[in-house]
């Protein structure tokens, strides 16, 4: 049963936008939210992140598998060393969203990641150092219309990586990489992945 507070599961309460696709539902109660510590993760995240611009996250999520087996595995010193003919091959890849911007956009992120990996000592303590004490924020959400699809610290975040050179990596972006990576916890209060 829906309601304005989220989706009714058995004896547990849901964030509604997990609605009931499996796949949305697994990455909803495992996956979001659930602080990153993990470069390798947090890359995946940025790739992701940067494809689902203008679309819908269950449409990326959908895709996630071929966007492993195209991205390298999301290792982002491959994806870094990607050239044309890899550029050729993910705008003939019709398991990926096929927009060359976003395609050299993950290529061009590669390289900015790797740099910041070089002066932070890993891109984890760069995208932490934004929050207060490196520990995820907890909000108090009742309902899914309090979820902001930006904040001051999503703006912050985004024009510092923006000013680095990042691409397709706007506040909303960066706010959803935040949600994803669990920076922010933005689970109901009565959600049972809280």
């Amino acid at each position: 049963m829906t309601q304005d507070f989220g989706l009714k599961t058995h004896d547990s309460i849901r964030c509604s936008w997990a609605g009931s696709d499996p796949l949305y539902v697994k990455y909803h109660d495992e996956e979001w939210g659930r602080p990153v510590y993990d470069d390798k993760t947090l890359f995946e995240f940025l790739i992701l992140e940067g494809a689902q611009a203008g679309l819908s996250w269950i449409t990326i999520l959908k895709r996630r598998e071929h966007y492993r087996k195209a991205f390298a595995d999301f290792d982002v010193q491959k994806v870094a060393a990607f050239g044309d003919e890899d550029v050729e091959r993910l705008m003939n890849d019709a398991r990926i969203i096929r927009n060359k911007l976003k395609v050299n956009s993950a290529i061009t992120n590669a390289k900015l990641f790797i740099k910041i990996q070089e002066e932070f000592g890993s891109f984890s303590s760069y995208i932490l150092g934004f929050i207060p004490d490196g520990k995820p924020i907890l909000n108090r959400i009742e309902k899914m219309g309090d979820v902001p699809a930006r904040t001051e610290l999503s703006d912050k975040i985004s024009k510092d990586m923006k000013k680095r050179g990042f691409k397709f990596f706007g506040t909303t972006i960066c706010y959803a990489h935040m949600q994803a990576t669990g920076m922010v916890n933005d689970h109901l209060l009565n959600c049972c992945a809280r």
